[in-house]
C-alpha cells in the first residue's frame, strides 16, 4: 500500500476544519485596536514605512471607497491565521457596511505566516488565485531575505493596484501560474483523521451544536464555530487617529503563505 494517498481539495479543508472544532478552547481571541490604517503589533516597520503606506491607503478610501488594513501581529494566539485573519476583519469592520469592500494585509512574523484577507464584497476582484500571486511574488522573497519594509510594501502596492482597476490583468497573470501539487497525506494522518471525526460526533450527540457559516459549512464563508470558542464580531471596531472600519464584513476570501 502506498505511504501517501492523495485527496481533493474540499476533503483537505474538512480535514482541517475537524482539526479545529477539535481544538477549540474556552478563551475567545483578542485583536489589537484598529488605531489607524497600519497597526503594527509585532513593530516591524519603520515609521517612515508606515507613514507612506498609510497614505497609499488614505488615498485609496478616498478614490474608491475601498478599505484596505495593514496589520503585523505579535502572535496567532494558537489559531490559523485564515481564522484570525476573517475574524480580526469583522471585529473592526473593515469595509463599508452593505459593500463589504474591506481588505487586509496580515502578516505573523512570529509563525512566519502572511495573508490577503477579502471581504466579501471584494472576493470577484481580489481573488484567491490573484492574492495567492501577490503573495508569492512581491512579499515571501522579500521576507525570507529578512526585508518586512520592502514585503509589505511591495504587497500593499500590488493590493492596491487590483483594487484600482487593473483586476482582469492581474487575473489573466494569475491564470498562467501553474496550480500547486496537491500534497499527500499519509496514512498515519488518515487514521488521526477518523479518531477526531468520531470525537466531533460525540460531542454533537451530547448536545454541542455547531451552526453554519452564512455560506455553508465546505463553502468560502466562515469556518464552523462551537459556542464559548473563539470570539470576534461584526462591529465597527473601535479606531484611533480618525480612522474606524465601516461595517463591512468577511468570509474567508483570501490567500495565505509561509516562509
Amino acid at each position: 500500500m502506498p505511504r501517501a494517498l492523495r485527496f481533493p481539495a474540499f476533503a483537505c479543508l474538512a480535514a482541517a476544519l475537524l482539526l479545529v472544532i477539535a481544538a477549540a478552547g474556552a478563551q475567545a481571541l483578542t485583536f489589537p485596536a484598529l488605531s489607524g490604517r497600519v497597526v503594527d503589533e509585532a513593530a516591524i516597520l519603520d515609521l517612515q514605512t508606515r507613514s507612506l503606506i498609510e497614505q497609499k491607503l488614505a488615498e485609496l478610501e478616498a478614490k474608491s471607497r475601498i478599505q484596505l488594513v495593514v496589520v503585523t501581529l505579535k502572535s496567532l494566539q494558537g489559531t490559523s491565521i485564515e481564522d484570525y485573519g476573517y475574524q480580526l476583519g469583522r471585529h473592526w469592520g473593515i469595509g463599508q457596511k452593505g459593500e463589504n469592500n474591506g481588505a487586509l494585509l496580515i502578516v505573523a512574523p512570529n509563525e512566519r505566516k502572511v495573508r490577503i484577507e477579502v471581504g466579501y464584497g471584494l472576493e470577484g476582484t481580489l481573488t484567491d488565485a490573484v492574492s495567492r500571486l501577490i503573495i508569492e511574488n512581491a512579499i515571501l522573497p522579500r521576507f525570507r531575505a529578512g526585508d518586512f519594509a520592502g514585503g509589505v510594501t511591495r504587497g500593499t502596492d500590488d493590493i492596491i493596484e487590483v483594487l484600482s482597476g487593473n483586476a482582469q490583468e492581474w487575473k489573466e497573470r494569475a491564470a498562467k501560474r501553474p496550480e500547486a501539487a496537491p500534497e499527500g497525506v499519509d496514512i498515519g494522518t488518515i487514521i488521526l483523521l477518523i479518531v477526531i471525526f468520531i470525537i466531533v460526533v460525540r460531542m454533537m450527540s451530547r448536545g454541542h451544536g455547531i451552526r453554519r457559516g452564512r455560506r455553508g459549512m465546505w463553502g468560502a464563508g466562515p469556518p464552523v464555530i462551537v459556542p464559548g470558542g473563539w470570539g470576534g464580531g461584526s462591529s465597527g471596531g473601535s479606531s484611533g487617529g480618525g480612522f474606524s472600519g465601516g461595517g463591512g464584513s468577511f468570509g474567508g476570501g483570501g490567500s495565505s503563505g509561509s516562509w
